[in-house]
C-alpha cells in the first residue's frame, strides 16, 4: 500500500501542495519547450533565424519555469529582502567571474557589439562568432598561423566577462567593407607610371563594382555611426623605397573574400607585367661602386740635383 508523503519524509499538505505545483509548473515548461522546439526544426530552415529562435525560446522557457517552480515558495520566506541581500553578498564574493560573464552576457543581448554570424577580433583571438551563451561566446578562429583571415578550424570558447576587458574589433557590423591593400615594388628603371596604370585598371576590374554597393550600405551605416568616406574606388599610391618604387593598390573588399580577391588581383598582375619588358619587379639587392685606377706615381731621380 502507497502511503501518503507526510508519512513517508514528513511532509505537510500545505509543502506537499507546493512542491506538486512547483514539479507540475516545470514540467509543463518544459513539455512545451520541446514541442516548440520540434516544430521550430520542421518549419525553419534557415540556419540563423532557427539558431535565434532556439536560443529566445530555451531563455524564455528557463525564466517562465524558474518563475513557477520557485513562485509558491515566496511568499512563506519572512525577511525576503536581508535573506536575499546575504545571499547576493555571498555570491558576489565566491562567484565574482561568473557573475561578471553574466553581467556580459547581459551587456551583449542588450548593446549587441556583435552576434551569431559576425566576424570579430577581441584582445589576441579573431573569428567568426558561432555562439553565444550565457557564461561564454564561441568563435570559429581566423588567422594566427594560417594567412589572411582564413579558417584554422579550431572553436575557441572566450567567457564574456571579455567584452568590458578588451578592445572588440568587428568586422561585420557597421561598414560592412574592408580597405585591402598590396604593394607592388618595382625596379627604378621601370616605367612606374605605365606599370601604375595597369595596376589601377586591374584593381577597377577586381573591385570597382563594389563602390556603388558600399555607397549605398554607407548611407545606411551613416544614420547609426559617423563615418565618412570621400572615395569608395580603388586606387593607386605612389611611393619610394631603398629597392624601387613601391605602387600600393588599395580597394575595398568584403571580410571573408580579401584572400581571394587579393589571388585574383596578383594573378592578374603577374600576367600583365610579363607582357612588358620596361617593368620588373624589384627585391632587395646590392650595388658596388669601383672607383677607376689611378695612374701609377712618376719616380724622380734625385742624383742630378
Amino acid at each position: 500500500m502507497i502511503q501518503p508523503l507526510d508519512a513517508v519524509w514528513g511532509l505537510g499538505a500545505a509543502v506537499q501542495s507546493k512542491l506538486i505545483a512547483s514539479v507540475i509548473g516545470v514540467v509543463l515548461v518544459f513539455g512545451l519547450r520541446f514541442a516548440a522546439m520540434r516544430l521550430l526544426n520542421q518549419r525553419v530552415l534557415d540556419p540563423t533565424r532557427r539558431y535565434r529562435w532556439r536560443k529566445g525560446i530555451s531563455y524564455t522557457s528557463f525564466a517562465i519555469a524558474l518563475l513557477l517552480g520557485a513562485g509558491p515558495w515566496l511568499p512563506n520566506l519572512r525577511g525576503l529582502s536581508t535573506f536575499l541581500g546575504i545571499i547576493t553578498a555571498g555570491l558576489a564574493v565566491a562567484l565574482r567571474d561568473p557573475i561578471i560573464n553574466l553581467v556580459g552576457w547581459t551587456f551583449l543581448l542588450w548593446r549587441q557589439p556583435f552576434q551569431v554570424g559576425d566576424r570579430i577580433q577581441i584582445g589576441d583571438h579573431a573569428g567568426d562568432v558561432i555562439d553565444i551563451r550565457v557564461f561564454q561566446f564561441t568563435l570559429l578562429e581566423i588567422g594566427n598561423w594560417v594567412a589572411s583571415d582564413q579558417s584554422t578550424g579550431r572553436i575557441i570558447h572566450l567567457p564574456n566577462g571579455k567584452v568590458f576587458r578588451d578592445a572588440i574589433a568587428n568586422y561585420s557590423t557597421g561598414f560592412r567593407y574592408l580597405w585591402n591593400e598590396i604593394p607592388v615594388l618595382i625596379t627604378f628603371e621601370s616605367d612606374w607610371e605605365k606599370a601604375k596604370a595597369i595596376l589601377l585598371d586591374i584593381a577597377d576590374e577586381n573591385a570597382a563594382h563594389l563602390g556603388e554597393v558600399a555607397q549605398a550600405q554607407l548611407r545606411q551605416t551613416v544614420q547609426k555611426y559617423l563615418i565618412f568616406y570621400s572615395k569608395l574606388t580603388p586606387t593607386v599610391y605612389t611611393s619610394v623605397r631603398e629597392s624601387g618604387v613601391l605602387l600600393t593598390i588599395r580597394y575595398l573588399c568584403e571580410p571573408r573574400r580579401r584572400r581571394g580577391t587579393e589571388q585574383s588581383i596578383w594573378e592578374s598582375v603577374l600576367r600583365a607585367f610579363a607582357q612588358h619588358s620596361d617593368i620588373q619587379f624589384a627585391y632587395p639587392t646590392q650595388r658596388f661602386y669601383q672607383a677607376p685606377a689611378q695612374p701609377p706615381a712618376q719616380d724622380y731621380d734625385i742624383s742630378e740635383r
